[in-house]
Formats: structure tokens, sequence, C-alpha cells
């Protein structure tokens, strides 16, 4: 009888055992329900643009439809703190771009959240090259004839920026301190009306993105001085880089990221990194985004994480020696 029994029990324990092995997988699947993905930018921008091009890729991967909601406001810092504050369960990440990841801190007295604390690195996801460019009835042909002139005659000449705090606002205050020259900063609200501005001569000068002023550098109505980038562009091969033109090791490039909050799962962190990795690969999907004048940018949360800590160091220092601030 006892010989029974323990064969009994020896065959429940096995049925148990295997139940939980079937079920283990089932419990631990991810995504089981929609995810909602927070932009922080209104639709028809770069990071919004991406996305959206990314979606049918990654409904296709996840198994589950990804949702865009736009939170944009305060320099990205209004939809970041939707993604800090979110539930960490893996069904809330966010695209954020480099000044609410990196500068911003530096930038507002008081942030909703904190970075480090609040946030988890899941993917690079983009990269968005400046460039400066000038009214072609600008004297200097070339940006080493720009700084001469610009040091001959301070204060004289204007640039045009997408904002107060903006990645290109930091990019002219970045190149003002290595080139040694003082412009007179006029902010507007994004970069289409800068580079508007600089083609109807309102404004002398430019730092926009790419996207804003690519078509205008190519039909003559703008002088590409140089992009920001440490390489130059293919969209702009004849372009030479800020450091090539006279600025050595200069490099401010515009970026954005996605993210979750603090706590999410490890799991839920690495399926969406694959599934991102497996989009921003696909020849389609890269040549589509190369069209907006973006390039995809692929890495690992590790990757990401060393990133922005690098990011926010460097433009601490920038943003104290201009003695920027917002209120």
């Amino acid at each position: 009888m006892r010989t029974k029994i323990r064969m009994l029990v020896a065959a429940a324990l096995a049925a148990g055992i295997a139940v939980a092995a079937l079920a283990q997988p089932a419990a631990e699947k991810y995504p089981r329900q929609p995810i909602r993905m927070v932009v922080t930018f209104p639709p028809g921008g770069s990071s919004d643009a991406v996305v959206r091009m990314l979606l049918p890729r990654l409904n296709e991967s996840l198994g589950q439809p990804v949702i865009v909601d736009n939170r944009p406001g305060a320099g990205g810092n209004i939809g970041t703190s939707v993604i800090a504050k979110a539930p960490p369960d893996g069904y809330t990440m966010g695209v954020v771009a480099a000044g609410a990841l990196s500068a911003n801190s530096s930038l507002y007295a008081q942030m909703p959240f904190d970075v480090q604390k609040d946030l988890r690195p899941v993917s690079m996801l983009a990269s968005i090259p400046f460039v400066l460019v000038g009214n072609p009835a600008v004297p200097a042909k070339t940006l080493k004839d720009l700084i001469a002139r610009a040091k001959v005659h301070p204060g004289q000449l204007s640039v045009a920026h997408g904002g107060n705090g903006t990645a290109m606002h930091l990019s002219i205050a970045l190149f003002s301190q290595m080139a040694g020259v003082k412009l007179v900063e006029v902010p507007y609200k994004g970069s289409g009306p800068a580079a508007l501005d600089a083609i109807g001569g309102q404004v002398d000068l430019a730092m926009v993105d790419l996207p804003s002023a690519l078509q205008q550098i190519r039909a003559g109505k703008l002088t590409a001085y140089a992009v920001t980038t440490p390489k130059r562009l293919s969209q702009l091969p004849e372009v030479p880089t800020m450091s090539e033109a006279g600025v050595p090791g200069y490099d401010s490039t515009g970026w954005f990221g996605v993210v979750a909050p603090a706590a999410t799962p490890t799991g839920a962190v690495a399926r969406m990194n694959v599934a991102l990795t497996e989009a921003l690969s696909d020849p389609v999907v890269q040549a589509n985004i190369r069209n907006l004048g973006v390039e995809p940018t692929p890495g690992s949360p590790e990757e990401l994480a060393s990133f922005i800590t690098s990011e926010t160091a460097k433009w601490a220092k920038v943003i104290k020696q201009s003695n920027i601030k917002i209120d």
C-alpha cells in the first residue's frame, strides 16, 4: 500500500511539474495586450514620423498593436513625465528626444522626473543631423570665412534656431564657444520657420535640422556651411563637417530613443529592443527613414544608457558656460 501511495504521489508531482512547465511560458509571454508608445512631440514631426513608419513591423513582430500617444510640450518634459509615472508593466513606453533625456536637467530649474532614477533605456532609435545654413547674400561662402567675418564684426550676424533650449539652440551655443564668435541668436518655433526666414533674409544664418533645409540647399536657396555630425552626410556629400570646415572636434547631433518606466521588467525591455532593432534593420524602412533626412540608429539598452550619461555631462558644460536657462 505504501509503495502504491508513493507511486501515486510521484505521479501527481510529475504531472504537476509538467503542467507548471506548460503553463510557465504562457504566464511569461510578452506582450499580451496593446502597448502605448508615448511620443513627446506633436504629430508630423521627425520622431512621430519615424515611429509611424515602424508600426507595421512592430505590430507584426510583437503580435500586439503599438498605439501612438502624442504628448508634446515643455521641451519633451510633459510626455517624458507621463512615461516615468506610468505603471512599470511593459505596456507604456515612449519616444523621447535628446533634450528631455540629456539637456533639460541643466536647462530647467525644476524637473518633473529624474532620468537616471525614473526611466529605463530600451533602445536608441534615430539621429537627426543639423546643418548651419545662410542666406546666399551673406558675403562669407565658407565656414572659415563666416567665422572670420563674425570675429571682425561681433554681434552683427544673426542666427535663427528652432527654439530656446532645443538641440539646435545648444548647437549654436557650442559653435559660438568653440569658434570664439558672438552671434545674435533669434529663437523660432521650429526649424521650418527658421529656415524660411533665412531664405527671406530676415536673419543671416540658421541652425536647422536636415529635413527642414535639404531641398532649399539643393535648390540654391540656402548656403550650407557645414553639417554638425562627425562624418559627412550621404544626402549632402559635398558639404563639409564643422570639424573639417574650421571647428575641430565639433559634434552635435539630434537624437531620440525609446525609454520605459524604471521598474519595467527586463524581459519586456529586451523584447521591445529586439522588435525595434529588427524594424530599423529592414532595408525598406531604412530607406524611408533616410528620405526624411533622419538616420536609423538602433542600439542596446546599455548603449543608450551610456550615451545619455555622456550627453548629459557634455551639454551641462555648454549650458553653464552660455548661461542658458528656461523658465
